[in-house]
C-alpha cells in the first residue's frame, strides 16, 4: 500500500511537473508571438517611412519640374504680350484713322437691290 501510495504520488509529481511545463511553454508562445508582432509592426514603421520618403522624393521632382514649366510659361507669356502691346501701339492709329474716314466720309447712294415702285 505504501508502494501504490508513492507511486500515486509521483504520478501526481509527474502530471503537475508537466502542467507546469506546459503553462511555461503557453507563456514562452505568448511571449514569442507578442515580440514577433511588435518586430513586425516596427518593420511596418519601417517600411511605410521608407515608402513615405520615396514619394516625398518623386512628388519634389515633379513639383519642381512643374515650377520649371510654370516659370517657362509666365516668361512666354510675358512675351507675348509684349508683342501685341507692340503691335497694338504700331497699328493703332492707322485703324483710328481709317474707322474715322469710313465713318466720317459718308457717300449717298442708293442700294442696287432698291426698287422705285409709284
Amino acid at each position: 500500500m505504501a508502494s501504490q501510495s508513492q507511486g500515486i504520488h509521483q504520478l501526481l509529481q509527474a502530471e503537475k511537473r508537466a502542467k507546469d511545463k506546459l503553462e511555461e511553454a503557453k507563456r514562452r508562445k505568448v511571449k514569442r508571438l507578442r515580440q514577433a508582432k511588435e518586430e513586425a509592426m516596427v518593420e511596418t514603421d519601417q517600411y511605410r517611412m521608407q515608402r513615405n520618403e520615396e514619394f516625398r522624393q518623386k512628388q519634389a521632382k515633379i513639383m519642381g519640374s512643374q515650377s520649371n514649366v510654370l516659370e517657362e510659361i509666365e516668361v512666354q507669356t510675358l512675351g507675348k504680350i509684349k508683342e501685341l502691346n507692340a503691335s497694338y501701339s504700331a497699328s493703332m492709329e492707322s485703324v483710328i484713322n481709317e474707322l474715322l474716314s469710313i465713318v466720317c466720309d459718308v457717300k449717298p447712294e442708293i442700294h442696287v437691290n432698291y426698287r422705285i415702285t409709284n
